[in-house]
């Protein structure tokens, strides 16, 4: 690891953890060049899964990118960082489970705004709008009615 203070490579591991039910590993690592302190973590690198786009098009999966999305959507709500994580860590598990190589774009959506009906409305709806191209007020309007028929 590089010290992002001085750019040094020489460092000492203080503290190892695992974070994230088991999923990554959390290092306090220090400088052996300057002394500061900072924070790294590992994780398994999911090789190979392709998220499968509308229009054909093919990029690699992105865990990053989805809670991106999520908390876009979950701005100004009473949701925590922590909340939104795990949310994240349930859909990547689900994903990398079902899938091997390729994921339909439509099938991580449609998992986000599963798990978003179920924490907050607005933010599913907020992520509805996205996801799915509302174009004018009478498409909020609908998706909302269809939330308050679903509870």
């Amino acid at each position: 690891m590089r010290c992002p203070k001085c750019s040094c490579e020489d460092d000492k591991v203080i503290d190892s953890r695992t974070s994230r039910e088991g999923a990554t590993i959390r290092r306090r690592r220090e400088c052996l060049g300057c002394g500061y302190r900072y924070t790294t973590y590992e994780e398994i690198e999911r090789e190979g899964l392709l998220v499968v786009k509308r229009d054909g098009r093919r990029e690699e999966f992105s865990r990053e990118k989805l809670l991106t999305g999520v908390k876009k959507a979950c701005q100004k709500r009473p949701i925590s960082p922590k909340t939104i994580e795990e949310l994240g860590d349930r859909i990547v598990q689900e994903i990398c489970d079902k899938y091997d190589r390729e994921v339909p774009g439509g099938d991580i959506g449609e998992r986000v705004m599963r798990e978003l009906r179920q924490l907050d409305q607005v933010a599913y709806v907020r992520f509805a709008s996205v996801y799915r191209r509302f174009q004018e007020a009478t498409d909020f309007v609908q998706e909302v009615q269809n939330l308050e028929a679903k509870l």
